[in-house]
């Protein structure tokens, strides 16, 4: 079996990619990154060599950064926020067969746990922010811009159910945020009423309590069969066993 570099799983197994970032939030201006992010099919085969597959990617462009499908899973699960926003950009950039079955899972790993983790993640940047003002006087306002974008979003998935990335009319208030227009004290007010109503949706959220497990791990298996079921080095050896035969069985 010829070896497979961290690159080639991404250029040549990629199942679903997309732009994320300001781009994907609808808050790009002129000199806005591309951020990529995207997910990658390791063939079930380098799992039963002694070295086994990266569980992520960084490149091979600038700004790109791919997750194994299995990793991602994990902590799309985890109601991990960077995953799920990833599963619900709005700038797909490709996807094939099991791309799409992935992002037809996409309620499934939405859940109640997102509350805790949106909320851990923006107790994390809003202590940073504090700091920046204690220390230089000011935040760093491109910071404040996506805490405050992190919270709206939260707050909607909680009272929705719906996960929606793209800050729509927000656009113009926020971007204010980002050049420094609006005064510390109110985007710290605006925190702090996003913060509190993102708790009250929690309470009321049309979101189960636990994602559905085993609808991802049942997409996962088969995904992982039809990987091992696909032509290549020891064939004969590799089918026989996904398909229930033993070694040197006829």
């Amino acid at each position: 079996m010829h070896p497979q570099t961290p690159e080639s799983l991404v250029r040549d197994h990629t199942v679903y990619s997309c732009v994320m970032g300001s781009r994907a939030f609808g808050l790009a201006t002129e000199d806005s990154d591309t951020d990529r992010r995207g997910v990658f099919l390791a063939p079930t085969a380098l799992y039963w060599r002694f070295d086994k597959p990266p569980t992520h990617v960084e490149g091979p462009a600038q700004e790109q950064f791919s997750w194994e499908l299995e990793r991602f899973c994990e902590l799309a699960l985890r109601a991990n926020p960077n995953i799920l926003e990833c599963l619900h950009s709005p700038l797909v950039e490709s996807v094939d067969d099991t791309g799409r079955e992935l992002l037809d899972l996409r309620g499934a790993f939405l859940s109640r746990r997102a509350h805790e983790t949106f909320t851990r993640y923006a107790h994390g940047q809003r202590h940073k922010l504090d700091a920046d003002v204690r220390t230089h006087g000011a935040p760093r306002w491109k910071h404040a811009m996506h805490l405050l974008r992190l919270l709206t979003s939260a707050r909607d998935l909680l009272r929705t159910g719906v996960l929606t990335i793209d800050v729509g009319a927000e656009r113009e208030s926020l971007l204010a945020v980002k050049r420094g227009e609006v005064p510390w004290p109110e985007v710290e007010a605006r925190m702090n009423r996003l913060a509190r109503e993102g708790e009250d949706a929690a309470r009321h959220s049309p979101l189960p309590d636990e994602p559905d497990r085993r609808r991802v791990e049942d997409f996962l298996v088969r995904t992982r069969r039809a990987s091992a079921l696909q032509p290549g080095p020891y064939d004969e050896v590799v089918q026989g066993v996904v398909r229930g035969r033993g070694v040197g069985e006829g």
